[in-house]
């Protein structure tokens, strides 16, 4: 194998989230907790970033940068970096967009915090689909804005999203923004071009402003794509897109995002409170991923899939009554364990302390997730294996 995702790689004492922060993120509530588990042996599976190495081609273009040995204040200054990026879009998803729409931020969730401040009054509402990532609705309640759910629709596994509730929602005309998510976390669903459309209609028809998170667009099944809601509506400024490399590359600790604003005024907005600067190293790192992360990432993709394969065997064959479809995309599985577990309110906890895996559960989705577990297949095949013995063996042992 031309790259090795089957590398164990110790993460423990270097300020991870996943090894040395788990407690004060998942369990604060309840104090200085205690497990039956010591740290270096639980199975994580938890948090979305990746238990593989960033690309070699990626490091290098860091140590260069460090190599020069100054590091100042920086930004993105010359149109070397807006090709490689441009390039990616056009080859990937058959998309490209304006160079003076491209700003950064030191993440998409920081973004999300400025741009609704931008885009809401205090008596407005936000529209999100639910399940739903918890910093939509953080972003919502940062700004004590009243947030409005559609749920998704579950049929034969697949989730679907249900237009006449949200073109009820988006009509009360407080509702000004959606934080749309695309491709979808949880539930991993790429939306058609026809379900894109039919949204995007929506939005448009009731003056709801959108912003597009497509940070998982990069990790697909093998054979989808990923398509950008604002490819649909080239002509229109009501659509803002967040990208970034950093899921894909496993580089989220290096805080960069590209958020593509084609509105004048919010981009004046932007422009007049956004702190305007980089970090030198994360853009050398995200303009190697762009212009030379390709192979690397086809071959991850393939990997994951084959992670997904290995899990999907193991439910039909182990945990028959658990219900689980691969997803479209993402490393994310969502999984529906609610027969196993119909009283159990805190599965992460429960999952800790009976298996020693680290996971999330669906009540960190906002709504319309009770049931859920959701279990990251970014980590070499050993580790998923025995995971989900763990797992197992939890399970069988609450019945």
């Amino acid at each position: 194998m031309k790259y090795n995702f089957d590398k164990i790689i110790n993460r423990q004492n270097t300020n991870c989230m996943n090894t040395d922060g788990y407690k004060e993120y998942m369990f604060a509530d309840f104090g200085d907790i205690q497990f039956p588990y010591k740290d270096h042996e639980f199975i994580r599976m938890w948090i979305a970033d990746m238990e593989f190495e960033t690309p070699q081609i990626i490091q290098d273009a860091m140590k260069d940068r460090i190599d020069h040995g100054i590091f100042g204040y920086s930004k993105i200054f010359n149109n070397d970096y807006y090709e490689d990026m441009v390039n990616w879009t056009k080859s990937r998803y058959d998309w490209q967009f304006n160079k003076n729409d491209l700003n950064t931020s030191p993440g998409i969730i920081p973004a999300l915090y400025e741009l609704v401040e931008y885009i809401c009054k205090p008596d407005e509402k936000i529209l999100i689909l639910t399940p739903s990532y918890a910093f939509f609705k953080h972003a919502a309640d940062r700004h004590s804005i009243e947030l409005v759910t559609s749920d998704l629709i579950k049929e034969n596994g697949t989730y679907k999203m249900d237009f006449d509730d949200i073109r009820k929602k988006a009509s009360d005309p407080k509702v000004k923004l959606t934080i749309f998510c695309n491709p979808h976390n949880p539930t991993g669903r790429i939306w058609t071009a026809e379900e894109l459309k039919t949204f995007g209609d929506i939005c448009l028809e009731n003056h709801v402003l959108m912003i597009s998170d497509e940070i998982h667009c990069d990790l697909l099944r093998t054979g989808n794509t990923h398509i950008p809601l604002a490819k649909l509506y080239p002509d229109s400024d009501q659509i803002i897109t967040c990208m970034s490399p950093s899921k894909a590359f496993n580089m989220a600790g290096l805080m960069f995002s590209n958020i593509i604003i084609p509105n004048e005024e919010i981009q004046a907005k932007w422009n007049e409170r956004h702190y305007p600067f980089d970090n030198p190293v994360s853009i050398a790192a995200i303009q190697a991923a762009y212009a030379h992360g390709s192979d690397w990432l086809n071959a991850l993709n393939v990997y994951i899939d084959k992670n997904f394969e290995y899990l999907d065997h193991f439910i039909r064959a182990e945990l028959p009554l658990a219900h689980f479809n691969i997803p479209e995309s993402t490393y994310l599985a969502w999984i529906d364990i609610s027969t196993y577990l119909p009283n159990e309110d805190n599965l992460p906890l429960f999952f800790a302390k009976n298996a020693g895996v680290l996971l999330e559960g669906g009540d960190m989705f906002v709504d319309n997730s009770d049931g859920h577990i959701r279990l990251n297949l970014a980590c070499p095949r050993s580790v998923l294996e025995e995971g989900l013995v763990r797992i197992k063996n939890a399970l069988n042992s609450a019945e």
